[in-house]
């Protein structure tokens, strides 16, 4: 099959008939135009209006949603950013409102080590107790997390804002090892506020309220009365209890068969199930990894 020029000529519309339409157009758009409202083109204006507008509106409706999707998906992407970031805020601001009434406990707490310092005129390094010894040691022990590196040494004080809590027994680079005053195998020389009389209290073993302490006076014929406050006597080199610092009040009177004098039961000011914040007694030269609290306030 052959293709020649002329056959392209034959198919293309006379020239008389392009000129005609051409024509026309130009003499409907001068007429459209200088006629205004009243043209004599907006009839048939409005009957295609009348038959077109039905088919756009068709076919609006059922483009739209097909031109919508991206944005839809770009919506969809976007709300889920939102949302993930008000559900992070909202845990966030969860956490905290949780651990605020654990934060203004611990607040509470070093503002009584700091009262502490001040009325004993020591300096502490503030710790905190991160474990508790197992129940099978048969000790009653916790671990605090200061160690040498904070200045912390074996046979030194620890103290919480209510009171005594025991002495170091061991010590790592970043933990010591504190046994409790409550444990069975403590003994602590003591003294009896009303009297001054000394003694030596010797722990119940139990964590559980209310902890008790046994005191046997030096002097048998002293008997402490109830509700005296007993604080720690004092051992050389300030170790491992310093002296003046309060142990907990005379709640009870008890003899047995074969005892001549009566002994007391001393309730600790210390809740020892619920140890936190604590404070160990360090020379005041001490050098630390920490701030001190000292009878001034804290220093670096």
């Amino acid at each position: 099959m052959s293709w020649s020029p002329g056959d392209a000529q034959e198919r293309r519309p006379p020239r008389a008939l392009v000129a005609a339409l051409a024509i026309t157009g130009l003499s409907l758009m001068t007429l459209d135009h200088l006629g205004g409202d009243s043209s004599p083109v907006e009839p048939a204006r409005t009957v295609v209006g009348e038959v077109v507008g039905p088919l756009e509106s068709v076919a609006d409706a059922a483009v739209r949603p097909i031109a919508a999707v991206p944005a839809w998906f770009r919506t969809q992407s976007s709300l889920r950013d939102d949302l993930a970031a008000a559900e992070a805020a909202n845990a966030e601001l969860e956490s905290r409102l949780a651990t605020e009434p654990l934060d203004r406990a611990r607040l509470a707490e070093y503002d009584g080590l700091l009262t502490a310092a001040a009325a004993q005129q020591v300096d502490l390094v503030p710790a905190r107790v991160v474990a508790y010894g197992a129940a099978q040691t048969f000790t009653r022990t916790v671990t605090i997390d200061a160690g040498t590196s904070s200045g912390v040494q074996p046979d030194m004080t620890v103290v919480a804002p209510a009171g005594l809590v025991g002495r170091v027994v061991g010590v790592t680079r970043t933990t010591a090892t504190v046994l409790l005053v409550v444990d069975a195998d403590s003994t602590v020389g003591a003294r009896v506020g009303s009297s001054t009389e000394v003694g030596f209290l010797s722990g119940g073993g139990s964590l559980a309220e209310p902890s008790r302490l046994d005191l046997d006076l030096v002097d048998t014929t002293v008997v402490p009365a109830e509700g005296d406050v007993v604080a720690t006597w004092g051992s050389g080199n300030a170790g491992p209890y310093v002296a003046g610092v309060p142990i907990g009040t005379v709640t009870e009177l008890f003899s047995t068969p074969r005892d001549t004098t009566k002994r007391a039961v001393i309730e600790p000011f210390v809740d020892f199930s619920r140890l936190d914040t604590v404070g160990v007694v360090v020379p005041s030269d001490t050098e630390s990894d920490r701030a001190l609290i000292g009878p001034d306030g804290i220093r670096r």
